[in-house]
């Protein structure tokens, strides 16, 4: 169903986005907009067949919603869908521009269209997060009286950037970066199009043009759909048809395709280059291994998970600031995105590169995990277990000497000879780089109280 036509000059609710013949001078990424939840490109884990949203959309059975996610990931697109789904109207308001009088006025129009014609209002603010708390307040009694449908925005977490009550009466859906197959569809699909797509050029596309323009385009499908129109509206046809290739591809989106496999054998050579040039202590090859990965378009959440394992499993206890530095970078990316997300991550290989290395802690976990995986397991001595273990081995006749738990701060250095495993096994042997040393050093004086 569509929904009718308001006052709203946005890009969503103008006439000719609304009729169902396009608007020929709109550019090809608003003529394509999806028009039904099946046309809206990936989102699969909330609108799929069977999930919450979807059954919610469908049986108009929600009340306020927000979400959340990168930019280009279709919030307003989706809101949009909703709205022509719902038959409802669609006004809209951005979080940087707009004020109480707007908002106000909104809904004071909501509440005239439903009392007069008995529709149902949907008001739409894009960058939520950027309401003041005022602002932001003005909408709740509103949203609790029925009088709009409120549906949020915002590429922050709503959690920490949106008043609690707001949140509280929302419905929090994260929207994802579009999957790549998914605009290589969209884009399929708009070159087939006659009628809002480019279907009346005759059009012969090569696939790696297409998948490059996907690639490249972020999970963003109207950046991906405004490059294919560059690219079909400026190359001259040849023989009366238009070639899209690889090159003109490049061109359209300003981005050089590398030879790169996201899923095969470049993504785990180059990976495996990478984390072995850290470990070899290379931080001009960590470098290059990085910017190949980010250029051919890698999940750089892929690239932080590995640097936060590379800093315990290569440089451990030689510089345990090596695995704050990499969880910072992490949290770092995760808060800022990309573009400027590089920067953290290029932090974190360079100092993880140029660090002292030691894989002692991790060596000793894994001659651990053996003796426990061998089934060598051993008993927890008397002295260190709870004080009711403690009586049931009195009761049946332990020596009472072992029984006893020295409490190591109450001794100088707050250490005290004392047997924490059986047999005296030792799993780890510290190295000599770092600060890794000086735990030698201490470990080496506690070893030989133990057995003097």
């Amino acid at each position: 169903m569509i929904a009718r036509d308001s006052t709203v000059s946005d890009l969503f609710t103008t006439p000719a986005a609304r009729a169902d013949k396009p608007n020929p001078a709109e550019p090809l990424a608003a003529r394509m907009r999806p028009r039904s939840l099946d046309e809206v490109a990936g989102q699969r884990h909330i609108l799929a067949e069977g999930k919450l949203l979807r059954r919610a959309i469908e049986s108009d059975r929600f009340t306020s919603l927000i979400f959340y996610g990168p930019p280009g990931t279709g919030k307003t697109t989706l809101a949009s869908v909703i709205a022509r789904t719902t038959g409802s109207r669609f006004e809209s308001l951005n979080g940087v521009e707009s004020n109480v009088a707007e908002i106000r006025a909104k809904i004071d129009q909501a509440r005239t269209w439903r009392d007069l014609r008995g529709e149902t209002t949907i008001l739409f603010i894009d960058e939520i997060h950027r309401f003041n708390k005022a602002q932001q307040d003005v909408l709740l009694p509103h949203i609790e009286r029925g009088v709009v449908r409120f549906i949020g925005a915002t590429t922050h977490n709503p959690y920490f950037h949106v008043n609690s009550p707001l949140v509280s009466r929302s419905q929090i859906f994260q929207l994802e970066p579009v999957p790549v197959e998914d605009v290589v569809r969209v884009l399929e699909r708009a070159l087939s199009d006659t009628e809002r797509g480019l279907g009346e050029h005759l059009v012969k596309a090569d696939p790696e043009a297409l998948l490059h323009l996907s690639e490249k385009s972020d999970g963003d499908v109207r950046r991906a759909l405004s490059a294919l129109e560059l690219a079909i509206l400026t190359t001259p046809p040849e023989g009366g048809e238009v070639r899209l290739t690889l090159a003109v591809a490049e061109e359209s989106i300003q981005r050089k395709a590398v030879v790169y496999d996201a899923h095969g054998d470049a993504h785990h050579d180059t990976i495996s280059a990478f984390i072995k040039s850290i470990r070899g202590s290379d931080p001009d090859a960590a470098l290059y291994w990085l910017a190949k990965m980010l250029h051919a378009g890698e999940d750089p959440r892929f690239i932080s998970r590995r640097l936060v394992i590379s800093a315990s499993e290569d440089i451990g206890l030689a510089d345990s600031n090596a695995l704050r530095v990499a969880m910072d970078a992490h949290q770092a990316f995760e808060f800022i995105g990309m573009p400027e997300g590089r920067i953290p991550l290029a932090h974190a290989a360079v100092y993880l590169a140029t660090a002292p290395k030691s894989n002692t802690a991790y060596a000793a976990l894994g001659q651990a995990m053996e003796d426990v995986e061998k089934g060598r397991t051993l008993a927890v001595p008397v002295h260190l277990r709870t004080k009711t273990r403690k009586k049931l081995a009195a009761a049946s006749g332990e020596n009472d000497a072992a029984m006893v738990y020295r409490y190591a701060h109450d001794y100088e250095g707050a250490y005290v000879p004392q047997a924490y495993l059986p047999e005296g096994r030792i799993y780890y042997h510290p190295g000599d780089q770092g600060m890794e040393k000086r735990i030698k050093e201490r470990l080496d004086y506690w070893r030989s109280l133990m057995q003097a």
